[in-house]
């Protein structure tokens, strides 16, 4: 478990504002916020990066700085010597709870962005892989996402010390299964 002393550099959770919900909402969107949270990258590198066109992207990215989700860098001079305006994301993770107007849209886009993440990174990229069936009260299914939470908080609290180290993505979802 996280100590006290880390769990105080941890994000509170709060409610999603509705233009937070409906950024987050799309893969595209997700997978643009996780390769600004790497490295910042401009318009065009995020299309290269993504194979998309650049005004797609640009619209993606302009609806995320609405959002307060991504922002812009300092402007750099690039390789060519031409002056770029590279995009960050304002936070390595989000932890939001109950996004307002969420739906199967909402639900389905981290699945989504995470399917086309593994496939830019290879299959030889996946770390582990963990299926599960549980039958669970509603207390349980409450004490085990504490419990997954707790875990997360303790790495993400620490995260900063271990910046030169090869970054890791991942989602965990916990669902109950179709009658």
């Amino acid at each position: 478990m996280a100590s006290m002393d880390n769990r105080r550099h941890v994000a509170p959770r709060r409610e999603a504002t509705a233009d937070e919900a409906k950024a987050l909402a799309h893969p595209l969107r997700l997978r643009i916020l996780r390769l600004c949270w790497q490295k910042e990258l401009t318009n065009k590198q995020l299309a290269d990066r993504l194979d998309r066109d650049p005004g797609t992207v640009l619209f993606h990215v302009r609806k995320l700085i609405a959002a307060g989700l991504l922002e812009q860098a300092e402007v750099r001079t690039g390789e060519s010597g031409a002056l770029e305006k590279p995009y960050r994301a304002k936070a390595r993770s989000w932890w939001l709870e109950d996004p307002p107007g969420t739906g199967a849209e909402a639900a389905f886009a981290p699945i989504e962005a995470l399917q086309e993440e593994l496939r830019a990174a290879g299959p030889e990229s996946v770390r582990t892989f963990t299926r599960f069936a549980l039958h669970l009260s509603p207390d349980d299914a409450a004490a085990l996402d504490q419990r997954i939470r707790d875990l997360l908080d303790e790495y993400t609290a620490t995260d900063h010390e271990r910046v030169d180290q090869p970054a890791y993505g991942g989602v965990i979802v916990v669902h109950r299964l179709a009658d």
